[in-house]
């Protein structure tokens, strides 16, 4: 439904010539703003729905007293299993925020839904054998509950800057009858929608920007030149560039084929898929600086070392 919006436009309202820079840009750009803008909208609605069945303090107590790391395992087992980006996921980590769900056990999905995807793990289960395809998965699990437990650990609540006063009226009017509930729920999901709007539209468009005219030889072709420094230097590339795990993983694997480690090549690809400056401009409505650079961080070095146990292990 979004690729056909996003051809129409494309091809029959601006007339923009298939396989062209532009064309390719502007058909990215449609394509993943509606489909974020979409998934903001309902994935808000329904969790503030299904919110406004439970006492928000009383809930949030609850989901705090889980016990140790419990709810970060279930978290990122969760974001495993998502075939979601790093900008599709937000939707979700967004709702679980407003839901207030502990931002260490939001942030352990937000970590892995992007880093464990089903097509990476059939290619490379396939290509690598299956026990290294576990591992693949395990790592980026693994990676996403010790990030929830330090970003939780650091009691940094206070950097998340969603709320403001017309939230916080919203939150306060919790309803009772059932039409009450889904009146909240969608006035909810408007509210937030309007709040992420714009930076939904300048963070796709820098995607967009990169994904058209950003040839990706360059990446590759840069990476495997500096042999023990080439895990790092494949991660700091990897973050500028947006693209989902499904259209990139074909191209990291053929790179592996032609030389490049294949814990440098993950490492490019999860970089890739969980690190993204469009997804770190839609972010910054909804964090602090402070919080999103400890994001960044430490998904950073966590992939850095991922990289380099997988390049340990195939040798």
């Amino acid at each position: 439904m979004f690729q056909a919006f996003a051809d129409i436009i494309t091809f029959q309202l601006f007339r923009l010539q298939e396989g062209t820079h532009l064309a390719g840009a502007v058909n990215f750009f449609f394509y993943d703003v509606f489909k974020i803008l979409f998934l903001i909208f309902a994935a808000v609605t329904i969790i503030a729905f299904i919110r406004s069945f439970f006492d928000p303090v009383r809930f949030k107590q609850k989901m705090s007293g889980l016990k140790w790391g419990s709810g970060n395992v279930v978290a990122a087992i969760f974001g495993a299993v998502t075939p979601f980006c790093s900008c599709s996921s937000i939707p979700l980590f967004i709702g679980f925020l407003e839901a207030r769900i502990p931002a260490g056990i939001a942030f352990s999905f937000l970590i892995t839904s992007p880093l464990v995807n089903e097509v990476a793990f059939v290619i490379m289960g396939g290509l690598f054998g299956w026990r290294l395809a576990l591992l693949y998965a395990l790592s980026g699990i693994a990676l996403g509950v010790i990030g929830g437990l330090i970003i939780g650990s650091l009691k940094m609540e206070k950097e998340i800057i969603l709320e403001d006063a017309e939230g916080k009226k919203i939150e306060n009017s919790m309803p009772k009858s059932l039409k009450n509930k889904i009146r909240f729920a969608f006035r909810f999901g408007w509210w937030t929608f309007k709040r992420l709007f714009f930076y939904v539209i300048g963070g796709v468009a820098i995607g967009a920007m990169i994904h058209g005219y950003v040839p990706q030889e360059f990446f590759m072709n840069t990476i495997g030149r500096y042999e023990v420094l080439s895990v790092p230097i494949a991660t700091l590339i990897g973050i500028p560039i947006y693209a989902g795990c499904s259209t990139v993983v074909p191209v990291i694997f053929s790179i592996t084929a032609s030389g490049v480690p294949l814990g440098t090549s993950l490492a490019f690809m999860m970089a890739i898929a969980g690190l993204s400056l469009p997804e770190g401009v839609m972010l910054k409505r909804v964090l602090s600086l402070k919080l999103l650079g400890t994001f960044f961080g430490l998904v950073a070095v966590g992939i850095i070392l991922i990289g380099y146990l997988f390049n340990m292990i195939v040798g």
